[in-house]
């Protein structure tokens, strides 16, 4: 029986000595991440209000944008907008491949979200703003979306928590984050599970801040209940 060689899995001093470097490319990560975030609630917004619309015409393409998104792999998406664009002449930078892909891809899932948290809120409350003269979009602000935030929250984290993971596949397009930086590390010193490891920390601990944040908020909306 082959002798498993553990000292192999694991280069503490690489992982030090490397650890500088990887970190130079945290901002691409967390610019990623949190833009395409941004950008995707706004567009996820505007989706789900198209999705419960009453007229066809935003309903049923709505439709189909969120069940494509949904369907097809976000490095799918990137390679499309990187190496295929390119055909009818327009090139993006890998930086603004990834930002438009992660964008409109969490798009479709933050539109779901937002679509299920506002059809949570009691119809009743529409019934009320408008015996108060209150418009459609004075309702929305003030009433349905405060209460539906709260609903949306936990749900919305573990979309943000998702992007922060899936931007290691910007690095697939020569985005210098994060992965990016550790894949060029391992390739120089032929150590890719030092690597390996260290940036699935890195993420990690990422992700357990992100955690943290999600808790504080949830716990600022129950005083509210």
């Amino acid at each position: 029986m082959t002798d498993i060689k553990w000292e192999y899995l694991f280069d503490p001093q690489l992982a030090i000595d490397s650890f500088p470097y990887v970190m130079e490319g945290i901002g691409y990560t967390i610019l990623i991440s949190l833009a395409s975030m941004a950008a995707g609630l706004v567009i996820g917004f505007f989706l789900a209000l198209a999705r419960t619309s009453k007229y066809a015409v935003l309903r049923w393409p709505t439709r189909t944008y969120i069940s494509f998104m949904r369907g097809v792999p976000i490095l799918v998406i990137l390679f499309m907008l990187y190496f295929g664009l390119p055909i009818i002449g327009l090139q993006l930078s890998p930086l603004q491949a990834a930002l438009i892909a992660f964008s409109v891809n969490s798009a479709a899932y933050i539109a779901e979200i937002i679509r299920s948290a506002l059809s949570s809120v009691d119809k009743g409350q529409w019934e009320s703003a408008k015996a108060l003269g209150l418009t459609y979009w004075q309702t929305m602000y003030g009433i349905i979306l405060p209460q539906s935030i709260r609903i949306a929250t936990p749900p919305l984290a573990n979309v943000q928590l998702d992007i922060i993971k899936a931007s290691s596949l910007a690095a697939m397009i020569t985005v210098p984050e994060i992965f990016q930086k550790a894949r060029i590390v391992g390739g120089r010193e032929f150590d890719f599970m030092t690597m390996y490891i260290l940036v699935a920390l890195i993420y990690w601990a990422l992700c357990s801040a992100m955690t943290v944040l999600q808790n504080y908020l949830e716990k600022r909306y129950e005083e509210y209940l």
